[in-house]
């Protein structure tokens, strides 16, 4: 935990428990997920019970509470994707990448995750890679979009 960053997210926002999605979303953006470290500190910060601030961190699927890859692929497995096969298109980042759902690959450049809705029922299956979504995907899509950010993220690191 950075405690200089998250002493500056919460500037000027102390003593203000109605403040904590913010806060949260926030931490979550700097960090890429909430440590137990920052959510203790940004309860004492705010006057929030530890429980709570746990409570909602856990609750919204927005926050993650261990670390993620640089890319995020979300699946939605809501309904009308689900009928549309979105359950294969999990099963495909997941066996592509050799993750778990939420886990981070061993080179820290993925995590694969699904949720219940995307609110993009008419266009799904859908898929959101670090926020972009992408409609009707299909395996050999989703194959093809990882393989993309892949050739993508080894040209950034061969020029880095």
């Amino acid at each position: 935990m950075s405690k200089i960053t998250l002493e500056s997210i919460l500037k000027g926002r102390r003593s203000k428990p109605h403040l904590l999605i913010e806060v949260l979303q926030d931490a979550q953006e700097s960090f890429g997920h909430l440590s137990k470290e920052a959510l203790e500190f940004i309860a004492k910060e705010l006057g929030v019970p530890v429980i709570e601030v746990f409570r909602v961190a856990s609750f919204y699927k927005a926050f993650s509470l261990i670390p993620r890859g640089k890319n995020l692929i979300t699946v939605c497995t809501g309904t009308a994707c689900h009928v549309r096969q979105a359950k294969l298109l999990l099963n495909q980042a997941l066996s592509q990448l050799k993750v778990e759902p939420r886990a981070m690959t061993d080179d820290g450049l993925f995590t694969v995750e699904h949720v219940n809705c995307l609110g993009a029922c008419a266009q799904g299956p859908i898929v959101v890679h670090n926020g972009t979504y992408h409609h009707h995907m299909s395996p050999g899509k989703i194959r093809s979009l990882i393989k993309g950010v892949k050739k993508t993220e080894k040209g950034e690191s061969s020029h880095a």
